[in-house]
């Protein structure tokens, strides 16, 4: 009996503990670097590690932990020393070995390897990992005698392929490298046999050949060629008739058609054993004549359908994934017309060592928990359970009285610190094993939440959505979820919490969004982070193009109208029959179109927009038929018919679904359905828009307000128009009820200086849900202890509270009421009672002067009590007193600047210079100007002063006059003098000569001159005349143009050698001697240069004339000529 009472003990504690586990948890060194953890394997080799001879051998052993592991090796159970093999290196940082097979042999590393990974805090194992280098091995010469056989016989070619390592990939070909074609008739088996169920003319040849494919050296080899020869029944018959006087060896009777019999396997029965996990393969060949056919059965069961295959021309039963349930006998049939044979195989599972549960998981356990490791595992037959710490059996590790070990389970209890260990779970039967590391980690550590603080979560409304809250600590922290304030936690209704910590909500809503808190807590201490949800509406496409039909050469538009979140940026996809569009400049893709001119056949297909954002997608497809076009009548389009049969169904309080039959469309679709009520009860006759729905829809689920009588009807609009009006519903009369909804708009402020005027937008007669709407206006002064007034306000939109402090802040709410109850509970408004004159001035004003025109001001704001109301700004009165000139009067016009805002310094623009200001400064606010600040005076500096009131000329005479003027007008300043200018002045009289009479008569004589001065030029050219330049030179006695010696200078007679050479002239070059020079006899060289003129005929148009007379000439018009006003303008000084 006590015996019994420890055994449900021991139970009811490992129940207890066992629920611990649940929640077990390791320790995230990249977010927590610093704290310790025992070594865990994270990369290894596979246990059966098959390596390439040709390449280093790289055997994998990583680890992490904290401090980070070292590393050793075992090799065939005996310690390998790294150091004292020049030939093997380990990785930085890593136990993976590294074997360099350039000085060394590959086979002299085979074995079986294992790594141990330790810290101070335990030592974690890996597998045994059992290294052999890849085998190839070439095929054994061996000459294959030609296999020569009777038509209609049996016939196995072996291939019988070398051992290598891994099993090779067999196939047959011919000396061309082309498969051999396989069939019912001929086939290879799992083994690489190649089998003829019967032969016939057509196999002969002599290059069948196998060969083997090893997959990690990637080489191929090859068997020898085999031959086959086929003779028939008479050739054996003629032959062997020479030697056995005419006697028949075979007989010429069809007795080569038989019925099946199996070459592989052989016998009525057999048996094979398979892994679970693993491919069962069963094979049955079959010869006989006809060829025959193979099918499989289970004798003890259905077959599997979705694990099992038949290949080889049903040869092979082949099952993937094997379990116990495939075991039992399988039967194989061969048949053909004459008989059939069967076979029966009996499969036998076993089972390697598999986790029923998963591995061990590591364990952190605060000082004084309890813990369970459990390594269940199961297996064909049921393994044996070996439990290490450490790396050494666990009886041969230190006692430790908290833990305890129960067959496939250690339980800790009252764990303390400094009893950290890596424990090592070893399962074995005969096909295999499993091997697997957990710690158990005993830390003391607060909570700590992992998941980034103030993480954004958007989701589409009406879906689910997870939210972390991914924590670490020790003892396991608790998690609480909190949303916007943590006034109680979140569990239950909408919300689920699972036990990671993860909050998930299954139907998000618009008031899901906000704000939510992660609380995580143990006894060490409490963690929060916040993050945010933000919901969406959901992407919808309410318009879409339904099938078309659409004539060859015509244009078709298909339209995906979408409505989206304002926040998302949608993308729309166009794909036509589930692929890319087609690059045709034909289809003009837009965002919300897909337009298709001048359609053709190929474009038939189903066309779909897809539109996607970054939380959700949807997509509609329509299907385009291309016809021939053919003439068709005329459409008339018109506006819809009006809808029919309105009916109400799914009758509630607030809501009611609206059902109609939709009228003719006139050839234009219908786009949307309006639909309207009337209230019969209070606004009989009037017809209001209640609701619109997409022309695809006739159902409308309506929400209704109370204390109406609804009446609907429906129209229905198209491209055209509007219809005509539904037939009105039948009555559907909705309850009262309190009020939904506060006025809305609620205001306070005075009119006077002693009252507070309440005002609000009142609620529509649809709002106010029943009889009897009024308004509670309750009000108090906004400091503490102050109590709410109330009174109740109807047919009114307006409350005056008299008898109120001057401009004094007030909480106010305006609350709806009916005779069924009260609305909801009001907003508090904040209002003031009525402004007064501020009773203060501004103090220490100041004055800037800054230049001639304009000052600084500053001055110290008036106490905010003092203004009594709101405050509007500052305004500066100011006014010039007087010039500070002696002769100048007082002036005595104000002037105002205002300064809008609480400011406390301003700029006085706009004033005379050298002049006395006065000026003061008031606050004021909506009631007006408050006191004045004490009288100030400022001066403005000296500035430009005015213009002279006047100017006279006096006693003027030739050579002088006399100039008199009065002081200005605007000082402005001190006059110091005056700046006089002056410039000779030029009268002249301007005539408009080309209107006198002799200007023309003067223009018509020139022209007609120059008209007879070109004819006898024309004249004498054409008679070939010469110059007569010689007589005029030799009269001319300017100097200047004579010519002259090239040696002393001397002055010589023009000469002319030859009567057609071009006249020569002369210029004074820059050394002051006259040079010759060619010129042609044109009018421009002896233009107005100085030169004379000729006319055609050589004579003068006029005398020479040197440069040196232009520049007399010259000189005569500019000493003639009136002087340049800017060069003869002077300045006279004259001081007063």
């Amino acid at each position: 009996m006590r015996m019994m009472m420890e055994m449900s003990l021991e139970a009811a504690l490992l129940l207890v503990i066992l629920g611990h586990l649940a929640s077990a948890l390791e320790v995230p060194l990249d977010l927590l670097p610093g704290l310790p953890q025992p070594p865990t394997i994270t990369h290894q080799s596979p246990k059966d590690y098959i390596v390439d001879p040709r390449e280093n051998i790289i055997i994998h052993c990583d680890a992490k932990g904290k401090p980070h592991p070292s590393f050793s090796w075992t090799r065939n159970g005996t310690y390998l020393d790294v150091d004292q093999d020049p030939s093997v290196t380990t990785r930085p940082h890593s136990g993976t070995l590294v074997v360099d097979i350039s000085g060394a042999r590959p086979e002299n590393y085979e074995g079986v390897f294992q790594c141990t990974a330790r810290n101070k805090y335990g030592s974690a194992v890996s597998n045994n990992i059992v290294v052999r280098q890849s085998k190839s091995p070439l095929w054994s010469k061996e000459k294959i005698k030609p296999f020569e056989v009777r038509e209609g016989v049996s016939l196995v070619l072996p291939c019988r392929p070398p051992a290598g390592l891994p099993p090779p990939i067999i196939f047959w070909m011919d000396n061309n490298f082309h498969k051999l074609p396989q069939s019912q008739r001929v086939s290879q088996s799992l083994n690489g046999d190649l089998y003829f169920s019967n032969i016939r003319q057509e196999d002969s040849r002599n290059d069948y050949i196998c060969y083997a494919r090893f997959t990690n050296t990637q080489t191929i080899q090859q068997k020898q060629p085999i031959t086959v020869r086929v003779v028939n029944l008479d050739a054996i018959n003629d032959t062997m008739a020479d030697y056995y006087n005419d006697t028949e060896l075979l007989t010429d009777a069809p007795a080569d058609e038989r019925r099946p019999s199996f070459l592989i396997p052989s016998g009525l029965s057999s048996s094979m054993t398979v892994l679970r996990g693993h491919v069962l393969e069963m094979e049955c060949i079959a010869e006989g004549l006809p060829t025959p056919e193979i099918s499989w059965t289970k004798l003890s069961g259905d077959l599997p359908s979705r694990r099992t295959s038949f290949l080889h021309f049903n040869k092979t039963l082949q099952i993937v994934n094997v379990s116990e349930s495939d075991a039992g006998d399988y039967r194989c049939t061969a048949r053909n017309q004459h008989g059939f044979a069967h076979h029966t195989i009996s499969v036998a599972v076993k089972a390697a060592p598999y986790w029923i549960s998963g591995p061990p998981k590591n364990l952190v356990l605060a000082p004084g928990e309890n813990g369970v490791l459990t390594c269940r595992a199961s297996g064909t037959p049921k393994p044996s359970v070996i439990w290490l710490m450490n790396g050494d059996l666990i009886e041969n590790s230190p006692k430790d009285i908290s833990r305890n070990v129960e067959d496939d389970t250690i339980i800790f209890y009252d764990v303390q610190i400094g009893s950290s260990a890596v424990y090592q779970c070893n399962i074995s039967n005969p096909y295999g094993y499993l091997l697997s590391n957990a710690f158990v980690n005993v830390l003391s550590e607060p909570p700590r939440v992992l998941t980034p603080a103030n993480k954004l979560y958007q989701v589409i409304e009406n879906r689910p959505v997870l939210m972390d809250c991914s924590s670490f600590g020790s003892p396991i922290p608790k998690i609480k979820w909190f949303k916007d304030s943590r006034s109680s936690t979140l569990d239950g209704d909408s919300y689920i919490l699972h036990d990671n910590g993860t909050l998930e909500i299954q139907v998000a809503q618009a008031q899901h969004k906000g704000k939510y808190i992660c609380v995580a807590s143990n006894m060490l201490g409490i963690y929060e982070n916040h993050v945010y949800l933000e919901t969406r509406e959901p992407t919808r496409i309410i318009n879409q193009s339904d099938d078309m039909v659409v004539q060859r050469g015509r244009s078709v538009v298909f339209e995906c109208k979408v409505k989206h979140d304002k926040d998302l940026m949608p993308t729309m996809t166009w794909l036509k029959d589930n692929e890319e569009m087609p690059e045709d400049e034909r289809f003009v893709v837009e965002f919300d179109s897909l337009s298709i001119t001048d359609v053709s056949e190929r474009d038939a297909g189903v066309y779909t927009c897809i539109v996607n954002t970054t939380l959700d997608h949807d997509s509609a497809t329509a299907k385009l038929t291309v016809v021939e076009s053919t003439p068709a009548p005329a459409v008339i389009h018109g506006r819809p018919d009006a809808p029919t049969d309105l009916e109400l169904t799914d009758q509630k309080k607030r809501s009611v679904q609206l059902t109609w039959i939709p009228g003719e469309e006139h050839y234009s679709p219908i786009q949307e359905f309006v639909i309207q009520y009337e209230d019969s009860l209070l606004h009989p006759g009037h017809w209001h828009d209640l609701a619109r729905v997409p022309g695809t829809k006739t159902t409308a689920h309506l929400k209704l307000s109370p204390y109406v009588h609804y009446t609907f009807r429906v129209l229905a609009r198209n491209a055209v128009g509007l219809s005509m009006p539904s037939s009105p519903s039948r009555m559907y009369k909705t309850d009262p009820a309190a009020p939904d909804q506060n006025p809305k708009g609620v205001r306070g402020s005075g009119t006077e200086h002693n009252n507070l005027v309440i005002t609000w937008e009142p609620l529509t007669g649809l709002q106010s849900n029943g009889q009897g709407l009024r308004y509670k206006v309750s009000w108090r002064r906004k400091r503490p202890g102050s109590d709410w007034t109330t009174v109740t306000v109807a047919n009114n939109s307006k409350f005056i509270v008299s008898g109120t402090p001057i401009f004094s802040p007030y909480e106010i709410k305006v609350q709806a009421v009916n005779d069924h109850g009260e609305g909801p509970e009001p907003a508090v408004a904040l209002g003031y009672s009525g402004e007064d004159l501020p009773v203060a001035a501004p103090t220490n004003v100041q004055v800037s002067v800054r230049n001639s025109t304009w000052v600084k001001l500053h001055w110290d704001p008036v106490p905010l009590h003092s203004i009594r109301g709101h405050i509007q700004g500052y305004k500066v009165y100011y006014w010039r007193k007087h010039s500070l000139h002696k002769h100048n009067p007082d002036h005595t016009e104000k002037r105002i600047l205002t300064f809008s805002g609480n400011h406390s310094h301003g700029m006085l623009p706009g004033l005379h210079p050298f002049s006395q200001y006065l000026f003061n400064v008031r606050v004021f606010n909506k009631k007006g100007d408050g006191p004045p600040s004490t009288m100030q005076q400022f001066e403005t500096n000296e500035g430009e002063p005015g213009p002279p009131a006047s100017l006279f000329v006096t006693n003027p005479s030739l050579d002088s006059l006399t100039l008199e003027w009065s002081p200005p007008r605007e000082h402005n300043g001190h006059i110091t003098g005056y700046n006089l200018k002056y410039q000779p002045a030029v009268t002249s009289r301007q005539v408009d000569i080309a209107t006198q009479g002799w200007f023309i008569g003067l223009m018509c004589a020139i022209a007609l001159l120059i008209l007879i001065l070109l004819i006898i030029c024309f004249i004498q050219r054409n008679k070939g005349g010469k110059y007569p330049v010689k007589e005029k030179e030799d009269a001319h006695t300017d100097p200047e143009f004579q010519p002259m010696k090239d040696d002393d200078c001397t002055f010589v007679e023009y000469s002319d050698n030859e009567d057609h050479k071009p006249l020569k002239g002369s210029r004074t070059p820059s050394n002051g001697t006259v040079k010759r020079d060619d010129s042609d006899d044109s009018l421009v060289d002896y233009g107005e240069g100085g030169d004379g003129q000729f006319n055609e005929d050589g004579s003068f148009i006029g005398q020479y004339s040197g440069k040196s007379s232009s520049r007399d000439i010259a000189e005569a018009h500019e000493s003639s000529g009136a002087p340049s006003p800017i060069n003869a303008m002077n300045s006279l000084n004259s001081f007063v």
